[in-house]
């Protein structure tokens, strides 16, 4: 597989993944997700006072601060084996429960303490709060997103830019009743950005326009694996045995580039 951190095109083949916001099917709570190794509870408060619940895995010298956010009908638990991996290679991490979810990889506990359904874009205030605890910690952050999340980080950064340092973004698209909304947000993003999505048409086609409306960036990474599953979860071995490890070379090597040096 060819890659390079500038933008970066990989083989085409079918993949039969679904392209809009959607839960995965594959596999529920215990067979997609491990345990957390270490993960320390995190409670923080959104703007409009909801209790947003999350899950810090710490790396002894961090090089950044990701801040990891699930895809539809999932929770935190969607990176309980991304998360400690992230760790090991020196990565900081945060993930949380955005209200807009659900049990696909174990209990959302924001979504079940909120006692009702709420929509995508009610989860923006979520996001924020997590970004706001981040420039806390005093690190570089990274914006990390699955699904439809992995298009609200666009808007996030673009509005708040201040110590963001980079966005990866898995399986974006204009998802919600304004269609432009993620595009326009994009142009305005300044630090780079990589942007995975599996190969099947639909996954390609909303993912494009994103990456078009980007500003010129050599550090850009469009990811098109020839195996991927939509959202984070094409790194989890257990949801796609025959591409995960290449999904996990591509994002540690744009981590790699993007990451400051001391």
């Amino acid at each position: 597989m060819r890659f390079s951190h500038a933008i970066m095109f990989c083989a085409l083949v079918a993949s039969g993944c679904q392209a809009a916001p959607h839960k995965a099917k594959d596999c529920q709570g215990s067979e997609c997700s491990v345990p957390s190794e270490a993960a320390k509870p995190v409670m923080l408060t959104a703007s409009d006072g909801v209790k947003v619940h999350g899950s810090l895995y710490e790396a002894a010298k961090p090089k950044a601060l990701i801040l990891l956010f699930h895809q539809a009908g999932s929770s935190k638990d969607e990176y309980a084996t991304i998360a400690p991996r992230l760790r090991d290679a020196g990565y900081s991490a945060l993930a949380i429960d955005q209200r807009s979810g659900g049990g696909l990889f174990g209990t959302n506990e924001t979504a079940k303490g909120l006692g009702r359904e709420a929509d995508y874009l009610e989860a923006r205030p979520d996001l924020k709060a997590a970004l706001d605890w981040a420039r806390q910690q005093k690190l570089p952050i990274v914006l990390w997103g699955s699904s439809y999340s992995s298009s609200l980080i666009f808007p996030l950064a673009a509005g708040d830019p201040d110590g963001v340092i980079a966005l990866l973004s898995f399986s974006p698209g204009e998802y919600f009743d304004d269609k432009h909304m993620i595009r326009a947000a994009a142009a305005k993003i300044s630090v780079p950005v990589f942007i995975a999505s599996t190969n099947s048409p639909d996954e390609v086609s909303e993912a494009d326009p994103i990456l078009a409306a980007l500003p010129k960036n050599a550090a850009n990474v469009r990811y098109i694996p020839e195996h991927g599953v939509h959202g984070s979860s094409t790194l989890i071995a257990k949801r796609n045995p025959e591409g995960a490890e290449d999904g996990w070379r591509a994002v540690l090597a744009f981590l790699g580039n993007v990451t400051p040096t001391k």
